[in-house]
C-alpha cells in the first residue's frame, strides 16, 4: 500500500469530501490550471494572426490545428506557472483558493498535466502544422515558465520580460498561415505587447499588499507611491495608439479599423492618465484593467472585420 501524500504546505485541510474528489470536481480542478480566460485570449489572439497572415482562402483544418495546438501549449504554460508558484499563491488572498495552495490538487499531478499538455501541443502543432508554429509556441512557454516566472521575485521589469510571450500568439497564428513571419506579424507582436503593460501595471497595483506577500517585486510593490506605475502606463498606453493604427497603413485594415482603434487609443490613453494622477486609488486602476479588457477584443474585432 502507498504512503498517502500530505497536502502542501500552508493549505487548508482537507474535509472528508475533499479527501475523496469526485471525478467532476477533479476535471473542473485540471482545468482550473489551465486559467481558461488566458488561454481563451491566447487562441483569439492566435485567430486573428492566421486571419491577417493568410494570402488566399482559410484552411479551416489549418486554422483548427493551429487554435489546438496553440491553447494546449498555453494551458500547459499556466498549469506549470502554477506549480511553480502554488506556495506563493497560498500567500495571496485572490489565489489561496486555486487547487494547489487549497490542497485540492497535489504539485505533482500539476507538472505532470503541464509537460503532458506542452508535450502534446507542441508535437500538434509541429506535424499538423508546421515547425516554425510549433517553436514560436515552445519560446513563449519557456520564456513565461524560464524568465518571467522567476524573475517575478527578483526585479519590477519581470512585467517588460512577461509581456513578450503574451505577445507571441499573434505571430504563431501568422507562420501557421504563411510559414514566416513578415511585417504584418511584428506589428501585431508590438499592439499585444504594449497593450499587455498597462493592464499589468493596473493589476499590480490593484493587488500589490498580495504581491508584496508574496514576494513578488511588482513595480507598486517597489515603488509603493504609485508615481512611477502612473507614468509607465501613460507612456505605454501613448505609443500604444501609433503602433496600433500600422495595420491600416500596411494594408492590414481599413477605415474602420483606422478610426476605431484611434478612439480606442485616446480612451485608454485618458484611463492611464487618469490612473496616473492619484495611482493610490483603487478606482482609477480598475477602471484602467477594466477599459484594457475591452480594448483588445475591441481591436482585435476591428482588425479581422476591417
Amino acid at each position: 500500500m502507498s504512503t498517502p501524500v500530505s497536502a502542501p504546505v500552508g493549505a487548508a485541510p482537507a474535509t472528508a469530501n475533499e479527501a475523496a474528489p469526485s471525478a467532476g470536481r477533479r476535471a473542473a480542478d485540471l482545468l482550473a490550471l489551465t486559467k481558461p480566460r488566458i488561454t481563451l485570449l491566447v487562441v483569439l489572439t492566435t485567430l486573428v494572426g492566421y486571419w491577417e497572415g493568410r494570402s488566399a482562402g482559410t484552411d479551416l483544418v489549418l486554422l483548427a490545428n493551429t487554435l489546438v495546438g496553440t491553447a494546449l501549449v498555453a494551458a500547459a504554460a499556466s498549469a506549470l506557472n502554477q506549480y511553480a508558484e502554488w506556495r506563493a499563491d497560498a500567500a495571496m488572498r485572490r489565489t489561496a483558493k486555486r487547487p494547489l495552495p487549497s490542497g485540492r490538487l497535489q504539485p505533482h499531478v500539476a507538472l505532470g498535466f503541464g509537460l503532458i499538455l506542452w508535450t502534446v501541443g507542441a508535437a500538434w502543432l509541429r506535424l499538423m502544422v508546421n515547425p516554425l508554429s510549433s517553436g514560436l509556441a515552445m519560446i513563449t512557454a519557456a520564456s513565461y515558465l524560464l524568465a518571467y516566472t522567476p524573475l517575478k521575485r527578483v526585479t519590477s521589469l519581470a512585467t517588460v520580460v512577461g509581456a513578450v510571450p503574451g505577445a507571441i500568439p499573434p505571430m504563431i497564428g501568422w507562420a501557421a498561415a504563411r510559414n514566416e513571419l513578415g511585417t504584418g506579424a511584428w506589428v501585431l507582436f508590438l499592439i499585444v505587447f504594449l497593450w499587455q503593460m498597462p493592464h499589468f501595471l493596473a493589476i499590480a497595483a490593484l493587488y500589490k499588499r498580495d504581491y508584496a506577500a508574496a514576494g513578488f517585486q511588482m513595480l507598486p510593490v517597489v515603488e509603493p507611491g504609485g508615481q512611477s506605475t502612473g507614468r509607465q502606463a501613460v507612456l505605454y498606453a501613448l505609443a500604444l495608439i501609433p503602433v496600433s493604427l500600422m495595420p491600416a497603413f500596411l494594408g492590414m485594415a481599413g477605415r474602420l479599423y483606422f478610426a476605431g482603434t484611434l478612439l480606442l487609443g485616446i480612451l485608454f490613453l485618458v484611463a492611464a492618465a487618469h490612473f496616473m494622477l492619484r495611482p493610490g486609488e483603487p478606482v482609477r486602476a480598475r477602471r484602467l484593467f477594466r477599459l484594457s479588457l475591452l480594448y483588445l477584443p475591441a481591436v482585435m474585432a476591428l482588425l479581422v472585420w476591417s
